[in-house]
């Protein structure tokens, strides 16, 4: 079982995360703060969850090898060496121009979920956080490269996990992404072609979530490029931004790992 009351954060340097109110939590990320990930479970992402990302594939979804969309979720693994905390220091790749940054929310898991129906789904998250799902641009969708999407820190939660109670309506959450020189990218959990419950339904009729698993209800389509000097900061809601930072490959700044 995994529960917690308000906000999860675990600061840099602390041995185990912390639940505190919102008061402590704001007080507790000054400008310098740096946090590792909240939770340590399996992280898995979702493809094609969004409207506008199915619309721009066009004809294309009904061609040869896959002649229809897709019936099920599409995941993928964001592996441990992607999960990194507030403000990481991300590495762009060198054969790469700059990454996509993906907006997304996250579902932790509170208990182990098999075939889980629709109406009880909700029941099972502990609460919800910010993913910035980090990719290098590719059009593959079906299969894409392991080297596109599970590169060191391209999987960056937090600062918190907001517990279920706080949040009224998962399905109806603004999401914002600012980088310095771009316009704001804004985008809503209210595009998703399945609900977060919906989503969980889906999932565990085909495998099993344990507590402190994080779901993401995946990425808006047209999300931002950043570039080396970049900082991104990531706003569901009212909560806690994430921030993220991008800087050369093979950098050594001396960030915790």
């Amino acid at each position: 079982m995994f529960a917690l009351a308000d906000f999860l954060i675990h600061l840099e340097g602390d041995p185990l995360p912390r639940d505190v109110d919102a008061q402590q939590v704001l007080a507790m990320l000054s400008p310098d703060a740096r946090c590792r990930a909240p939770v340590t479970g399996a992280v898995y992402g979702t493809l094609l969850n969004d409207r506008a990302a199915l619309l721009a594939l066009g004809d294309t979804m009904h061609a040869a090898p896959y002649k229809s969309p897709p019936k099920a979720p599409v995941l993928y693994l964001k592996p441990r060496n992607t999960i990194a905390g507030h403000r990481a220091h991300v590495e762009i790749p060198k054969e790469a121009a700059g990454v996509e940054v993906g907006a997304s929310l996250g579902i932790v898991i509170g208990r182990t979920a098999t075939r889980v129906g629709i109406d009880h789904a909700l029941a099972y998250v502990a609460g919800y956080t910010i993913v910035a799902d980090i990719s290098v641009p590719h059009a593959s969708v079906y299969r894409p490269s392991v080297r596109f999407r599970a590169r060191d820190k391209f999987c960056v939660i937090g600062p918190t996990v907001v517990a279920r109670h706080h949040v009224a309506d998962p399905d109806n959450l603004a999401i914002t992404m600012k980088i310095a020189g771009q316009p704001a990218f804004v985008a809503s959990t209210a595009a998703s072609v399945r609900s977060v419950a919906k989503l969980i339904a889906d999932v565990t009729e085909f495998m099993t979530l344990s507590a402190g698993d994080v779901l993401t209800l995946g990425v808006a389509h047209g999300s931002p490029v950043a570039r080396v000097g970049d900082e991104a900061t990531l706003c569901i809601g009212s909560w806690p931004p994430l921030c993220v930072s991008f800087i050369d490959e093979h950098a050594r700044d001396g960030e915790p790992s």
